[in-house]
């Protein structure tokens, strides 16, 4: 049995959550086990999570996954390269994991191997620090990098998950880990979009009093209602304060 890593939000969980943790399987073969290394109640950006960890884990154990393990505060708080290096770290040391499974926009890990050994390279790396000798973003500085050496094929970087997943990618290389990296086509809403399987959408949607059931998993839903009416969630700054 094959075992594969997810790094992950699931800020909430959604059907295209359920669909990459499905598809991972059917690419594998169906028998895998799948462990999930998920930020707890504070996510990206320092913000709120809209359930409590033990509420997103029990709808992620529902829905597919066979593990959750939490990714600490401290580094689920950080820039997409400290959040994969993290989940990387972990799954490394956990010593049984084959695969780390991720969504992009690309679908294609060889285009993003291609373009993770790129922006890792000795060259990128002095076209880093030029930039940011400029005054330019970190991000920027990359992009910058990326164009001067991939040309074309540096529009990958500018799709957040293909960004991520060029993350997971480096952090596997620069921790010599024997986990291969792979990638499914993401479906459904931009990335922090109000639409499709949009995270971002879903929360808008449960604190404003509804539940999207027509975009979340039905273990899902259920764990969701019965946070809402034990008064657990959903979760903000505003509710908080």
């Amino acid at each position: 049995m094959k075992t594969i890593g997810i790094i992950c939000e699931y800020n909430p969980f959604h059907l295209g959550h359920a669909g990459h943790i499905e598809r991972t399987r059917e690419v594998l073969g169906g028998n895998v086990c799948i462990v999930c290394v998920m930020s707890g109640n504070y996510v990206q950006r320092g913000e709120l999570a809209i359930f409590n960890k033990h509420a997103r884990a029990k709808m992620a154990i529902l829905s597919g996954a066979d593990l959750v393990i939490e990714l600490p505060t401290p580094y689920a708080l950080l820039s997409a390269g400290g959040f994969a290096k993290a989940g990387v770290y972990i799954l490394n040391k956990l010593g049984i994991c084959d695969y780390l499974s991720f969504g992009s926009e690309s679908g294609n890990i060889g285009l993003l191997r291609e373009a993770a050994r790129a922006i890792m390279s000795d060259e990128a790396q002095r076209h880093i620090r030029q930039w940011l000798g400029k005054g330019l973003s970190y991000a920027s500085s990359q992009q910058k990098a990326a164009d001067a050496i991939l040309g074309a094929r540096a529009d990958v970087f500018r799709s957040p998950n293909n960004t991520l997943g060029i993350e997971y990618i480096k952090a596997i290389e620069e921790y010599n880990a024997a986990i291969r990296p792979m990638t499914v086509r993401r479906i459904g809403g931009e990335h922090d979009s109000d639409t499709g399987y949009s995270a971002s959408g879903l929360r808008k949607t449960l604190l404003g009093g509804s539940v999207p059931l027509e975009l979340m998993p039905g273990a899902a839903v259920a764990v969701s209602m019965e946070e809402i009416v034990l008064g657990r969630g959903p979760v903000s700054i505003k509710r908080a304060e």
